[in-house]
């Protein structure tokens, strides 16, 4: 999942982010709210972590802004605001959750699925697509009841082709979903990824749109 961390506490902030890596998440992280806003005006997220307090503003602002979007991006809030006004505030802008300072790194991964599943309206972390079966909680892949070791970045073109399951992706959003922030895209990467994808999950596992882009088989 594409995840964008707004929070300036450095220390927290790299602790979220090698955790949310080891999870084969692909994040970014700001420390203002300035820097939030120019990342969200670049690149679609799946996801924004979102700290209130920041040097330069209320997170709330940027919360705002998301929701003003057509587009949606879910946000779950993590902040020391703990009273019950400050979190139904936040909940009533827009936020899909909220999970209060100090917090246990496995709590927010847990929050992290559920926000995951309630997008793709699953009702179960388990998706399937023809002999796959992919658990978005475990992030982890079974092909006819095998499992099948993805990369992060395996990892990350299979979710976002599982968010829009149906429809047909487009390479721009691909590479959205596999590269950081200010990372310059290589030259037929998507191509290159979805080779060694079909090699372990098939061939016929994602479909080729020519000059519109990929979906999985149904």
């Amino acid at each position: 999942m594409r995840i964008l961390l707004v929070e300036d506490e450095a220390s927290l902030a790299k602790a979220v982010v090698e955790h949310l890596k080891s999870e084969q998440h692909m994040p970014d992280w700001f420390g203002t709210l300035e820097d939030a806003q120019s990342a969200v005006q670049t690149l679609h997220y799946d996801l924004v972590l979102l700290d209130l307090h920041l040097p330069d503003g209320d997170g709330l602002d940027l919360l705002r802004k998301l929701r003003a979007r057509a587009r949606y991006t879910s946000v779950i809030i993590m902040t020391a605001r703990d009273k019950i006004s400050d979190r139904i505030l936040g909940l009533n802008l827009g936020a899909d959750d909220y999970v209060i300072k100090p917090f246990d790194l496995h709590e927010l991964s847990a929050r992290i699925a559920t926000v995951s599943r309630r997008q793709m309206d699953a009702a179960s972390d388990t998706i399937r697509s023809g002999d796959l079966e992919f658990n978005l909680a475990k992030r982890s892949t079974l092909r006819n009841g095998e499992p099948v070791l993805l990369t992060a970045t395996e990892w990350s073109l299979v979710e976002c082709l599982l968010r829009r399951k149906g429809n047909v992706v487009s390479k721009a959003a691909l590479e959205e979903a596999i590269y950081c922030f200010g990372k310059e895209v290589e030259s037929n990467s998507i191509e290159a990824h979805v080779s060694r994808l079909r090699s372990k999950l098939g061939k016929d596992s994602i479909v080729t749109h020519r000059g519109l882009g990929y979906s999985l088989t149904r």
